[in-house]
């Protein structure tokens, strides 16, 4: 039977207990806040008693530990079990309202530093860690709407590339987990037409709209060869995401009408995902 193995990781209050519980709630065994020196000796002890579905979580109260999660991941893939690193981040703003709805106290505080402060000095110690696995960005994005996109997770294939490609509106920030952005903004807006206002990308009237265009079409074809251009060298970097990031300003029409174009022009070839991160 193929043992899965899932590793989160990332800053506090982004969304880690929320992520642990879905996989949780997906047949998985869950330890949180796992001490990373111990970590792969333990996984080893419940894989050898059975367990073939183990999720954890491992972050900053581990310290400088935290920097030896490479060496754990690649022991794992020389014992040749399936698994996959996920780093939760989110703005510092979202991070700094969800603590003071909370009430909670942050990890790193000890009493003495301010939110802020915390917030910083955790960035710097999970700095070396933050690139290396399937980034989500959980910035104005809701608990379910983060169970939604790791339990759509759960379906990659260790050996084989998945796309992702996210919609987003320009006026509400770039996500934080994109591997590459591109800007649609110079493409004719739907908006400003009033029966198209209310629309979508996918609806289809924006989706005739958008066909008919010429820059729209130019646009299209520009990001599929440069995609087709890359993924191979990122297959052989060992990469098993990428999140192409597709942004209009308000993350309504062109963007979302591109990425699901995206989509179909690409899932003959790659496992690909889609999200609409203000249609959300």
């Amino acid at each position: 039977m193929t043992t899965h193995i899932i590793l989160i990781s990332g800053l506090s209050g982004s969304g880690k207990t929320v992520a642990l519980k879905a996989l949780e709630d997906s047949g998985f065994f869950s330890m949180d806040n796992l001490p990373v020196p111990f970590a792969f000796e333990i996984i080893a002890k419940l894989i050898k008693r059975g367990e073939n579905k183990i999720a954890v979580t491992l972050d900053a109260r581990s310290g400088e530990d935290i920097s030896e999660l490479p060496l754990i991941l690649n022991k794992l893939k020389e014992n040749k079990w399936h698994s996959h690193f996920i780093f939760l981040d989110a703005s510092d703003n979202d991070l700094i309202r969800r603590f003071s709805e909370t009430r909670r106290p942050h990890p790193l505080s000890a009493g003495t530093l301010s939110i802020i402060e915390c917030i910083s000095s955790e960035r710097k110690l999970l700095s070396d860690i933050s690139d290396i696995g399937y980034k989500i960005d959980t910035t104005q994005i809701t608990p379910n709407a983060l169970r939604a996109r790791i339990k759509s997770y759960l379906n990659i294939d260790a050996n084989q590339l998945t796309l992702f490609f996210e919609s987003f509106g320009f006026k509400h920030g770039i996500p934080l987990d994109a591997d590459f952005v591109f800007d649609v903004r110079c493409i004719p807006n739907p908006f400003y037409d009033p029966k198209l206002r209310p629309l979508t990308g996918q609806d289809s009237a924006v989706i005739d709209f958008l066909d008919n265009d010429v820059l729209a079409q130019q646009m299209l074809k520009d990001i599929s060869s440069f995609i087709h251009n890359w993924t191979t060298a990122f297959i052989q970097d060992n990469r098993s995401t990428l999140t192409i990031a597709i942004g209009c300003t308000g993350g309504q029409h062109r963007s979302v009408y591109l990425a699901e174009k995206l989509k179909q022009h690409f899932k003959d070839l790659f496992s690909v995902q889609v999200i609409h991160r203000e249609l959300s």
